[in-house]
């Protein structure tokens, strides 16, 4: 940045570089200059001023760019971003593959409970494990932490796919879970090292256009997989394909790698935060899971595991706030209502999203009489609108630089297309079900333009936790979902039971309802009708939840505020060395509010001033 006519700006450059990283607050700066002031502060710059910098952290902040952008080949840039999608495809497609499926496995492992429990397990991995992906790149890089995410993802899909009980599948899922994870958010986080504000925006789209594609064809490979050679085929998938990521990725990923000790990486890690997030997320997740299906919900057991998981995620936040010090989520994320408003329109995207994938096929296959791989290919028509939806509005942010109209434009389209679902019946026509899934694939796309709203200066720990506040409420969604129309079928008992007779209804009712979708094929034309009319009837009250937590997005995304996505970009610092920084200069920021405000208080003319 010159020196000439801009003193205020280059003074402040100053003051950022003898604080350290992240020592400037972003609340007073006007909204043309935050990214850039942001950026100034979260990442090394070969123009700043350092001649007072002491001599332990001049190296650091000298550090150029391990490769800056105009020296990437448009080729090496395509590589890389291959890589990445590949690895962001087969962690989204994971989450859906296995929903055609579902009745096959549970069926072949004679697990009715299974139906719920592989699907959720790889959600309860993920979300538990997500808010620590993005600190642990901060110590040790993003590269090496993304190439052991991938191992992970991989061990576990062989596991899976090897599997010869329900419990080694669900402890496969597990794993591949944290796996899946922490790709979604390393992958993220590469590409806010990658790239600037402004030209994030595009390559954004690209992953949630790939994000969408694979989790809406997720059912159509599960579907072929289990039809045509065996359920096992939705995990060995993987293992080529992301073994192919994973050279690329480490042969050609150049961002730069701190030499953090091992040890020292280790000790830096909050591992009480951590301990806490994962044992409180899971907590209050298994007592999602075991309401209504293995214990009632006033059970002992459920109840203890809800209150428990609770209480212990407000531990979480208060180590956090008060005990941490290089905490896995910082508080300061929170601080803005724009942050807040963003978090919660990513958590309406969560719950919504995940019930079309989930609950589409369900509908198709129970009320449609549809097979697994039909009821995958009836869902395409969403994969399509959701794809070219999220692709076009990264086009568009990178171009104009404004994101708050694609993110309002979605959520209105969310509303209306899930409002439209509540119009599914046993006997819809076709024409119905293909333009209301478009009408809600338009809605969900532009979404993953919220990505775009996550600030510089914390660019790893916000990610990580926006990916956590997505994967936890799509957890609960599944949950949710399930037992909103588990219950409706329980409602329907005795007319089931006077139509088809009481075994028949009892496998069609209650924590099995899902799971024995194949058997309404073998009734009698008169008792299918029933069956089917029962189950559609029974997903309606679920659609209309859905449609009142997107109206609750759309009233949430009015409180995001308008922010210019800088075109300067340079390379976040990782290591322990930046984390100490960091760490001094937030202190001593809080220590600066802290100050202002007990003079604000004692003169509150001079606090103005």
């Amino acid at each position: 940045m010159s020196d000439t006519g801009r003193p205020t700006e280059v003074a402040r450059e100053e003051a950022a570089a003898e604080a350290g990283p992240g020592a400037a607050t972003t609340n007073s700066v006007p909204a043309n200059q935050l990214s850039e002031d942001v950026e100034n502060n979260s990442t090394s710059s070969v123009s700043t001023k350092n001649d007072d910098v002491p001599p332990q952290e001049r190296p650091q902040l000298e550090r150029k760019d391990s490769t800056p952008l105009e020296e990437r080949s448009k080729g090496k840039i395509a590589l890389i971003m291959t890589a990445l999608g590949m690895a962001v495809f087969l962690a989204a497609l994971d989450v859906t593959i296995i929903t055609t499926a579902l009745p096959t496995i549970s069926e072949y492992f004679h697990s009715a409970a299974g139906y719920t429990w592989i699907g959720s397990a790889y959600l309860l991995g993920n979300a538990s494990s997500v808010p620590l992906w993005g600190k642990i790149s901060d110590i040790f890089g993003r590269k090496p932490i993304l190439i052991v995410a991938n191992l992970l993802f991989l061990i576990g899909s062989l596991i899976a796919a090897l599997a010869n009980s329900i419990g080694m599948l669900i402890a496969a899922r597990a794993i591949q879970g944290v796996g899946g994870g922490g790709l979604v958010t390393l992958v993220n986080i590469c590409i806010s090292d990658l790239f600037s504000l402004r030209r994030r925006g595009a390559y954004f789209g690209i992953i949630g256009g790939v994000w969408a594609l694979a989790s809406a064809i997720g059912p159509v490979i599960g579907g072929v997989f289990t039809e045509k050679v065996s359920w096992r085929w939705c995990f060995y998938i993987n293992l080529p394909l992301d073994g192919a990521a994973l050279v690329i990725i480490f042969f050609f990923l150049d961002l730069k790698t701190p030499r953090t000790p091992l040890w020292e990486g280790l000790k830096a890690i909050d591992w009480i935060g951590a301990l806490l997030v994962i044992g409180g997320v899971l907590m209050f997740l298994f007592g999602l899971e075991y309401g209504g299906v293995t214990y009632p919900w006033d059970s002992a057991t459920v109840l203890c595991l809800i209150i428990m998981g609770v209480f212990t995620m407000v531990l979480f936040f208060i180590n956090e706030w008060k005990f941490a010090k290089s905490p896995v989520m910082p508080l300061r994320i929170f601080q803005t209502r724009s942050n807040i408003a963003v978090l919660g329109v990513c958590a309406i995207h969560g719950m919504v999203f995940i019930s079309a994938s989930y609950y589409l096929p369900l509908y198709f296959q129970a009320a449609r009489g549809a097979t697994p791989l039909l009821s995958g290919v009836y869902i395409l028509p969403q994969a399509l609108s959701l794809s070219f939806a999220s692709m076009a509005t990264g086009i568009f942010i990178r171009k104009t630089g404004q994101y708050l109209p694609a993110i309002w434009f979605g959520m209105v389209f969310l509303v209306l297309g899930f409002g439209l679902f509540v119009d599914f019946t046993a006997n819809s026509s076709w024409a119905k079900l293909i333009i209301y899934q478009i009408i809600a694939g338009i809605g969900i796309a532009p979404l993953i333009a919220l990505q775009t709203g996550v600030q510089p200066r914390d660019i790893a720990t916000a990610t990580a936790t926006f990916g956590f506040v997505r994967q936890i409420f799509t957890s609960i969604s599944v949950v949710i979902g399930q037992t909103v129309y588990q219950n409706q079928m329980n409602t329907k008992t005795a007319r089931l039971v006077a139509a088809l007779g009481p075994q028949a209804a009892s496998q069609l009712t209650g924590g099995g309802a899902g799971a024995n979708t194949e058997l309404i094929d073998n009734l009698p034309n008169g008792q299918k009708q029933v069956a089917q009319t029962a189950f559609a009837q029974s997903l309606h009250p679920m659609w209309i939840m859905y449609v009142c937590f997107a109206a609750l997005g759309l009233i949430i995304s009015l409180f995001i505020q308008k922010k210019e996505l800088s075109k300067k970009h340079t390379e976040t610092k990782t290591g322990l060395d930046a984390q100490r920084a960091n760490a001094a200069a937030q202190a001593q920021e809080d220590e600066d509010k802290k100050v202002a405000k007990e003079r604000k208080l004692h003169d509150p003319e001079k606090g103005e001033a």
